[in-house]
């Protein structure tokens, strides 16, 4: 099955889009935490929350793969010059690879905990038994994709008000336009 191109994205694309943004900004906000002083209560209990969150993005994120495989994207507007297509198509796969690799190095990192990590009340990501080389192996790689992440959610923001408020080419308001109009 290929993608079919379109004019718009589904509003279920649109939605699954503005969720995981604001679940990342939350994510990423919990994380931050990390780095400063605080109890080790405090501690796990934020390695819960940003591991639930994290587990609920990852759902999230194989249904909008799911979907934009399926129904694709819309096209870029024919006036875009061809260095911003490239810079888009490369903004975006980084974005999604991104993504997972966090995905993957966090679930890594979790499993290899030396504290239970228990999600949803429910499930304890930290089975694997502790191994703090393999632990701080990945956490590193994670830290480093989620500064690179930040940096690119920075660009793709800045793309986006630039579209919007200097190119005035519809692209940004494709994401933001849940309503259809009427035909007369």
């Amino acid at each position: 099955m290929g993608i079919i191109k379109k004019m718009d994205y589904l509003k279920s694309q649109k939605i699954i889009h503005w969720i995981m943004a604001f679940l990342i900004i939350l994510d990423l906000n919990i994380a931050q935490k990390f780095g400063g002083e605080m109890e080790l209560l405090d501690r796990l209990e934020s390695r819960v929350d940003h591991a639930t969150v994290g587990t609920i993005i990852t759902f999230l994120f194989v249904l909008r793969l799911a979907l934009r495989y399926f129904y694709g994207a819309p096209n870029l507007p024919s006036t875009m010059p061809k260095w911003q297509i490239y810079a888009a198509h490369i903004g975006h796969y980084g974005l999604y690879t991104l993504m997972g690799l966090l995905m993957i190095t966090g679930f890594i990192s979790a499993s290899f905990a030396s504290d239970p990590i228990i999600i949803f009340n429910n499930f304890n990501l930290a089975f694997a038994g502790h191994n703090d080389n393999l632990f701080m192996l990945v956490r590193g790689v994670h830290e480093f994709c989620t500064n690179a992440i930040i940096f690119l959610i920075i660009v793709h923001i800045v793309a986006a008000l630039y579209h919007h408020f200097v190119a005035r080419d519809r692209t940004t308001i494709k994401m933001l336009k849940f309503w259809t109009a009427k035909a007369n």
